[in-house]
């Protein structure tokens, strides 16, 4: 045993196993980071909401990150709420008979981009009994201009999308309102097509109440075109939840059924060379079977009419890994330990069969195993991921795989949403790069034939 740490400490003089070292480390921080942060039934509610849970978000939002490389910064998604304390609000009595009372506050914000939101969209919180509020909006533009912008009662969903108010748009010479209220009236010298203008700009919200008691808050959203660190969905699901669940989910998928399928394998044709006559070739016969059989089509065949789940999923690809090519491998090297001298010495001092097997079989090719099952995790990673990204994955759980399923279903490429697809793949990349490199690296080590290489 000894001697096995003492070939493991020889990784440091692989430059490639010491970059795939970083790399796994930095996928199992991640996967800790996402199971403390988002915990599974939080991870599972964010998924499945869609707009219910992240109205506040916009659709098809690329990464904030990429206006690192743009010249014309694309505008990040602002929200205001004037109940978190941050928004001036006033209280006036109009009319103490009739109870009518003004509600005065106003969003004030900087928008420093070159570009246009998407949706801009107000969401009021109203209390009163009988009589609805009514809500008058204007919008102050850095260069001084006013502009009126509605002027409705509250209606029983408490939402206002201004994007939609063909009012407002013939107000706006027939642009659509969230260009509109942005637009540069001077324009550019060089192009026809409307500019934002930069500055600070002002929504200021007067609702006028006539209930004694009554109140009224807003949230003000104006969705842009960058969202976060990973960008959003056609359903504004923000893809970073997938992202970082999608990592203990491969990981775990990946080891369990690796090291599940190693071992057993490795166990079973031990049994099969020790004990040899009908157990050994009942293993073999077994084993070519199933070497015959594909092992896609038959998950495939599972997920559609059976349940798609990925712990019943790890399990079929366990019981069909078993009586795999590894059962040959390990075979042929068990006969030749089998006829070790100590194997003689272990059986003339009246060691029995089970003790053999595990003590003095198995161990003999330990560090050969593990190389392959380094090797063997990303396999299993990729499979799950094919199944998602064939409509098989566990819907309930957000993977990599499924961001790359409804990428292809939203037709992302067709689009300009490379992000979408292309976050979830470079992570399953990577993660294969990394137990390859790990996993090469150990095999030079404890394999006589390529250590010199």
């Amino acid at each position: 045993m000894s001697g096995f740490w003492t070939r493991l400490k020889q990784i440091g003089r692989y430059p490639s196993a010491i970059a795939g070292v970083a790399i796994i480390l930095i996928l199992l921080i991640v996967a800790v980071y996402a199971i403390i942060t988002i915990p599974y039934d939080e991870a599972i509610r964010l998924w499945r909401g869609g707009e219910e849970v992240w109205y506040d978000s916009p659709k098809n939002a690329q990464p904030t990150w990429t206006n690192l490389f743009r010249r014309s910064k694309l505008p990040a998604t602002i929200v205001l709420d004037s109940r978190d304390g941050t928004v001036e609000k006033s209280f006036e009595v109009v009319d103490a008979e009739k109870e009518m009372t003004d509600i005065w506050f106003a969003f004030t914000f900087d928008y420093p981009y070159d570009e246009f939101p998407r949706e801009i969209t107000l969401f009021f919180d109203a209390e009163y009994e009988e009589k609805l509020p009514y809500i008058s909006l204007t919008w102050l533009t850095p260069d001084g201009r006013e502009i009126r912008v509605a002027d409705f009662s509250l209606s029983a969903s408490g939402t206002y999308r201004m994007s939609q108010d063909e009012k407002l748009q013939r107000r706006l010479d027939g642009q659509l309102p969230h260009v509109g209220l942005f637009a540069d009236p001077a324009g550019s010298p060089d192009s026809t097509e409307p500019v934002a203008l930069r500055g600070t700009y002002t929504l200021e919200v007067l609702a006028l109440t006539f209930e004694e008691g009554s109140d009224v808050d807003a949230e003000l959203v104006m969705y842009g075109q960058v969202h976060g660190i990973a960008g959003t969905d056609h359903l504004r699901r923000d893809l970073r939840v997938a992202l970082l669940w999608g990592t203990p989910i491969a990981l775990a998928f990946g080891l369990l059924a690796a090291v599940g399928t190693t071992i057993t394998t490795m166990v079973i044709a031990a049994f099969g060379v020790w004990f040899g006559g009908w157990v050994d070739e009942t293993i073999q016969r077994i084993t070519e079977v199933n070497l015959i059989l594909p092992l896609l089509p038959i998950l495939i065949m599972v997920g559609t009419f059976y349940n798609p789940s990925i712990w019943l999923m790890l399990g079929v690809i366990i019981i069909l890994s078993i009586f795999g090519a590894g059962i040959k491998t390990y075979r042929a090297v068990f006969l030749q330990v089998k006829e070790s001298p100590y194997i003689e010495a272990a059986r003339a001092y009246g060691a029995g069969d089970m003790r053999i097997i595990i003590h003095y079989l198995v161990p003999r090719i330990i560090p050969l195993v593990i190389p392959q099952l380094v090797i063997l995790v990303p396999t299993f990673v990729f499979i799950e991921a094919s199944l998602a990204v064939l409509g098989l994955g566990d819907p309930s759980l957000p993977t990599w795989g499924k961001v790359m399923n409804e990428a292809y279903n939203g037709g992302a490429l067709y689009q300009g949403h490379y992000y979408w697809l292309l976050e979830p793949a470079v992570l399953l990349m990577l993660t294969g790069l990394a137990f390859a490199l790990v996993g090469y690296s150990l095999d030079r080590i404890f394999n006589p034939r390529l250590r010199g290489l």
